[in-house]
C-alpha cells in the first residue's frame, strides 16, 4: 500500500557513519519497511531527507535542515499533540504509518533513548477516537483453496470479529461488499475482487494452515471452523497484532463469530449501490441522502453500527423478523417509555471502543470513568423496561448487565473529574488506597509548612517584603531586597542572585523541599500503579462489558425503528409464507418522499414468479418505483415499519437490481459489459424466492441486439427462475409478453401532453404506455430548439412509437415492433409490415427522411437503420446536431 518503503537511500549507505539518533532511525525504517516510519523526537515525530519531503509536500509542511557532526539532512517534523490530522492525510495518500514512540524515560536514560514501533496505522486498522468514524472500520481478508473460499473481517477498535465460507468467485465479491471493508488483505488463493478500498497483500505464511490455527488458538477454538475460514480470519487478526505494535494485544477480540451468507438476506454490491443503502449514486454527502441517514434516528454511536449492520444482514428468519417486530411496535406505540429509554441512551459512551482501549491498556482515567458512567444508566434502562411485553424486550432487559463491582470500583478508585494524562497525579481519589493517603498527608504536611513559612520569618526577621517562593530550577527560596541585606539571619544560604534581590535557602527548608518533592514522586508512582491495577481489573471484565454494549447497541438500534415508525404514512409490515402477492399499498420512496413533499405513493402488487413490465415517460419516475419496492422489502426484513399504508410481504432470500448505468474503464468495462454482467449474476444467482429489479437491459447496444436480450431475460426469469421482477424498460414491444405469458402484465406510468408540455402525473396505472416523451424531455431539459423540431421530425416520419396520438395519457397499447421498426413479423411467422409507397423515386420497402431528396436506397437503408439505433436519452445536444447533420449529408444529393 505505502508508496514509500525502506530508510532514506542516502542515510541507509552510510548507516554506520550516522549519529545515534540517526542510525536508530535508520534501523527502525528497515525493520517496517513496509510504512513510512515517524520517528519521536522530542514534541515532534521526525522523518528525514526523500521521505521529509514527500511527508511535507502531502502534510503541507515546512522542510527544514537539520546539521550535526556527519553532514546536513532534510528534515520535516509533525506535532505530536496534532498528530492524527497529518496521520490521516498520509492514510488518504496511500501510505501505511509506523509510529515509533520513545518507550524510556529521557530522564532517566544515560545516551541515546530507545524507540520503538508502538502502532502501524492502516485504512483498516485506526484506533484513535482522533481518525475514528462513529461507523464500524473494518480490515478484511480474503483466501481461496481450490474451490473453497473465505471472507473474515475485524473491526480493531471495537473486537468485533467475523468470519464466512463463500462457495464461488462472486459470493466473495458480495460478501466484500457487504463488508464494506476500509483495507482488504489479499491472501494466497483469493479471487479477484473489485473493491472500493486499498488492498494489501500481507505475508502468505501468516495464512498458512498451521500458522493460522496457531494464531487463532488464542482467540478461540480453531475446531469450530472450516480449513479455509480458519485460515481467513487467522491470518487477518495476525495482521491486526502486527498493527498494535509490539504487545499485539488483542484480548478483547474474544468472540469471533462465523457466520452463514444465506441467513441474511443477501445484497450484493449492485444492490448496495442501486438502492442506495449507505451511498448515494451520485456521490453526494447529505445528510439523508441514503437509506441508512434517513431511519438513523440513534443516539448513541453503539446504536448507530448495530443499526448499520442490521441493514446490511437483513433477516431471512420469519420468526426473528417478527420478533424484532414485536419490539418495535411496541416501542412506537408507548410513547413514555420510547422516550425515557432515548433519554437514558443518550448519556451511553462507545462502551465497544473503551473496552477495546483498556484491553489494549491504552485508556486513561476519563475513559474508566465514561465506562462508569454508562454502567450508571443500566439501573434505569432495566427499570424502565420492568413491564415490556415484547419478547425481544423481555429478552434485552435480561442482557443489561449492571455490572455493579466494575461500576463500584471506578467510582471509588477514580476522581470525578480526572485529568488528561495518568502519570501526573490527580487520579485517585482520596481514601481509596492507605499508603497513597500516607504519602500524600506527608506531601501535603510539607506544603503547608512552607505556606506559613513566608509569615513566620517576616515576623523573625523583621523584613517586611520577604518572599517566599518556588521554580522547577532552583526549587523553594526565600527572597529578600537588597535593601534588606543586612537584616538576613546567619542561617540563611545564598542560592541565586538576581539585579535587586538574594535568594536564600536554610536548612529546614531544604529538608521540607526534600520531602515534598520525594512525596510528590512517590505519590505519583503510587497513583500509576493503582490505576493501572483498576485499569486491569475493568479489563478482567471485558466479556461482561461487551455483552452489555451488544443489548445497549440493539436497544437503541430498535428506539431508533421504532422512532421512525410513528412518522407519517408508515405501518407495519405482514409476512406471509410467499405463495401470496408482494402488495403494498401507497408505498413512498422513505428517501425521496423526505425530500419532496407532493411525492405521489403508488401501489405494488407482485405474485410469485410474475414479471411486471414497466413503461412510461422518461423522467416519470420508474426507476424510483422499483427502488422503493426494493427498500420497503429490504427495511421490512431489517425489522423495520415501512413508508406504506399496508405491505404483505415474502421473506426474500435476495435483492437483485440492474438499475442506472455505470461503467468500469479501468477495469476493462463499458457500460454494456457492466450492465451484461450484473445481467448475468442475476440470471445465474435468482431463485423463486427472490426480488429482482431490472432498469433498461439491453440499451448499450443496437435496438435488434438489446431488444432480443431483454427479451430472452425476461422469458427466462419468467419461465425457468421464477423470481418476482419488475422490468422498467422503453422496448415497447416487450409489453406483448403479456398476452403469451400468464404470470407477465403490463404497468404504466402517466403523463399528459399539451402541445409542447407534458406533465408526469408519476402515477402507476394498468397496461403499456404509448409513448416515452424522449423529445419532450429533451426540450425540457434544454436541447436547442432546431435540435428538439428535427428530432420531432424524424420520429414522427420514422414510425417511433411517439407518433401515437398526442393527446394520449400513456394509457393506449403500445405498437409493435413492426410499427416501430417499418417491418416484422406476427406471432404466427406472417409480415405485419404496412405496405410502403411504389412511387419511382422510393423502391418497395425503402422508407424516406422528410424534406430530404433519397440517395441510393442502399444508403437510405443504412441511415434508417442508424436513426432507428439511435439513442436520444444518452446523446448528448452536440452530438446530436453532429450526427443528425452526418446523416442528413449521406441521403442529400449533391
Amino acid at each position: 500500500m505505502s508508496a514509500v518503503t525502506g530508510p532514506p537511500p542516502e542515510l541507509d549507505e552510510r548507516r554506520d557513519e550516522l549519529t545515534p539518533m540517526l542510525q536508530q532511525y535508520v534501523d527502525r525504517c528497515r525493520e517496517y519497511d513496509d510504512a513510512l516510519v515517524l520517528f519521536r523526537v522530542g514534541d515532534f515525530y521526525k522523518t528525514f531527507c526523500g521521505i521529509a519531503e514527500e511527508v511535507a509536500r502531502i502534510c503541507e509542511l515546512t522542510l527544514i535542515e537539520r546539521e550535526d557532526s556527519t553532514g546536513t539532512y532534510t528534515a520535516a517534523g509533525i506535532p505530536v499533540d496534532n498528530a492524527a490530522e497529518y496521520v490521516e492525510r498520509l492514510l488518504d495518500a496511500g501510505h501505511r504509518i509506523a509510529i515509533a514512540d520513545q518507550v524510556e524515560d529521557p530522564s532517566e536514560t544515560t545516551g541515546i533513548v530507545d524507540r520503538a514501533v508502538t502502532q502501524i496505522v492502516t485504512p483498516g486498522t485506526v484506533v484513535d477516537d482522533e481518525l475514528l468514524s462513529p461507523d464500524s472500520t473494518y480490515v478484511g481478508a480474503i483466501v481461496g483453496d481450490d474451490d473453497a473460499f473465505a471472507v473474515a473481517s475485524v473491526d480493531v477498535s471495537t473486537g468485533e470479529c467475523r468470519v464466512a465460507a463463500a462457495p464461488d468467485r462472486a459470493s466473495v465479491r458480495e460478501e466484500v461488499a457487504r463488508v464494506g471493508p476500509a483495507e482488504l488483505l489479499v491472501g494466497p488463493g483469493a479471487p479477484e475482487v473489485d473493491a472500493a478500498c486499498p488492498t494489501t497483500d500481507w505475508d502468505d505464511d501468516a495464512f498458512a494452515a498451521d500458522t493460522a490455527r496457531d494464531t487463532l488458538d488464542a482467540y478461540t477454538d480453531p475446531d469450530r471452523f472450516t480449513a479455509v475460514e480458519a485460515r481467513a480470519v487467522g491470518g487477518l487478526l495476525a495482521y491486526a497484532e502486527y498493527t498494535q505494535g509490539d504487545d499485539g494485544a488483542l484480548a478483547y477480540v474474544s468472540r469471533v463469530q462465523r457466520y452463514d451468507a444465506a441467513d441474511c438476506l443477501r445484497l450484493d454490491a449492485a444492490a448496495l449501490r442501486s438502492l442506495e443503502l449507505f451511498e448515494n449514486r451520485a456521490g453526494g454527502e447529505r445528510e439523508g441522502d441514503t437509506l441508512f441517514e434517513t431511519i438513523n434516528e440513534t443516539v448513541c454511536a453503539l446504536g448507530r453500527r448495530r443499526l448499520a449492520s442490521w441493514l446490511r444482514r437483513p433477516l431471512v428468519d420469519r420468526r426473528a423478523i417478527e420478533a424484532r417486530l414485536d419490539a418495535v411496535d411496541e416501542l412506537a406505540t408507548r410513547t413514555l417509555l420510547r422516550e425515557a429509554l432515548r433519554d437514558e441512551l443518550r448519556a451511553a459512551y462507545d462502551l465497544e471502543r473503551l473496552v477495546s482501549r483498556v484491553s489494549r491498556e491504552r485508556a486513561n482515567a476519563r475513559d474508566l470513568r465514561s465506562v462508569a458512567g454508562t454502567l450508571a444508566i443500566v439501573p434505569e434502562l432495566k427499570d424502565a423496561l420492568a413491564d415490556a411485553e415484547a419478547d425481544r424486550l423481555q429478552r434485552l432487559r435480561d442482557d443489561l448487565d449492571e455490572l455493579r463491582e466494575t461500576r463500584q470500583l471506578i467510582e471509588s478508585a477514580i476522581v470525578e473529574d480526572p485529568p488528561q494524562e495518568i502519570t501526573e497525579g490527580g487520579v485517585i481519589r482520596d481514601g481509596f488506597d492507605d499508603e497513597l493517603d500516607e504519602v500524600r498527608s506527608t506531601e501535603r504536611e510539607g506544603r503547608a509548612w512552607v505556606a506559613d513559612l513566608e509569615e513566620q520569618e517576616r515576623e523573625r526577621t523583621g523584613i517586611d517584603n520577604l518572599e517566599v517562593g518556588h521554580n522547577q530550577v532552583h526549587g523553594y527560596y526565600i527572597e529578600v531586597t537588597d535593601s534588606h541585606l543586612d537584616s538576613v539571619p546567619e542561617e540563611y544560604r545564598r542560592r541565586q542572585t538576581l539585579k535587586n534581590s538574594e535568594r536564600f535557602v536554610t536548612p529546614e527548608l531544604r529538608r521540607r523541599e526534600d520531602e515534598i518533592l520525594g512525596a510528590a514522586e512517590r505519590a505519583d508512582a503510587l497513583e500509576y500503579e493503582r490505576f493501572c491495577a483498576v485499569r486491569a481489573e475493568v479489563a478482567d471484565a471485558a466479556d461482561r462489558l461487551q455483552g452489555l454494549a451488544d443489548a445497549l447497541a440493539d436497544l437503541d438500534a430498535l428506539l431508533s425503528l421504532s422512532t421512525v415508525a410513528v412518522g407519517p404514512a408508515f405501518s407495519r409490515p405482514a409476512f406471509h409464507d410467499g405463495d401470496e402477492p408482494l402488495a403494498i399499498e401507497a408505498g413512498r420512496h422513505p428517501v425521496v418522499a423526505q425530500a419532496q413533499a407532493e411525492f405521489v405513493p403508488n401501489d405494488a402488487e407482485l405474485p410469485a414468479g410474475s414479471v411486471a413490465l414497466i413503461t412510461g415517460p422518461n423522467m416519470s419516475g420508474k426507476s424510483t418505483y422499483m427502488r422503493q419496492v426494493g427498500l420497503i422489502c429490504v427495511l421490512a426484513q431489517a425489522g423495520g415499519f415501512v413508508p406504506a399504508e399496508s405491505a404483505s410481504l415474502p421473506v426474500l432470500d435476495r435483492v437483485f437490481t440492474r438499475v442506472g448505468a455505470s461503467d468500469d474503464i479501468a477495469g476493462g468495462q463499458s457500460t454494456f459489459m457492466r450492465e451484461m454482467s450484473e445481467l448475468t449474476d442475476i440470471l445465474h444467482d435468482a431463485t423463486a424466492d427472490s426480488l429482482v429489479l431490472l432498469d433498461e437491459v439491453g440499451r448499450g447496444t443496437s435496438t435488434a441486439d438489446g431488444l432480443a436480450i431483454a427479451r430472452a431475460a425476461t422469458e427466462f426469469l419468467h419461465d425457468e427462475v421464477g423470481a418476482r421482477t419488475m422490468f422498467a424498460t422503453h422496448y415497447h414491444d416487450l409489453t406483448a409478453l403479456a398476452d403469451e405469458r400468464e404470470g407477465v402484465f403490463n404497468r404504466h406510468f402517466t403523463a399528459i401532453r399539451d402541445g409542447d408540455d407534458v406533465t408526469f402525473l408519476h402515477r402507476v396505472d394498468d397496461g403499456p404506455s404509448s409513448s416515452s416523451y424522449g423529445v419532450e424531455v429533451a426540450r425540457m431539459a434544454g436541447v436547442p430548439e432546431p435540435v428538439v423540431e428535427r428530432s420531432r421530425a424524424l420520429v414522427e416520419g420514422g414510425g417511433d412509437d411517439a407518433s401515437a396520438d398526442p393527446e394520449a395519457d400513456g394509457s393506449a397499447p403500445a405498437p409493435t415492433q413492426a410499427a416501430t421498426d417499418g417491418a416484422g413479423a406476427d406471432s404466427a411467422g406472417e409480415s405485419t409490415a404496412p405496405e410502403a409507397d411504389a412511387g419511382p423515386a422510393t423502391p418497395p420497402g425503402q422508407q424516406t427522411l422528410p424534406g430530404v431528396e433519397p440517395s441510393t436506397p442502399a444508403e437510405t437503408d443504412a441511415v434508417v437503420a442508424e436513426l432507428r439505433d439511435l439513442d436520444l436519452a444518452r446523446t448528448t445536444p452536440i452530438e446530436a446536431l453532429n450526427r443528425l447533420q452526418e446523416l442528413q449529408d449521406r441521403v442529400t444529393d449533391e
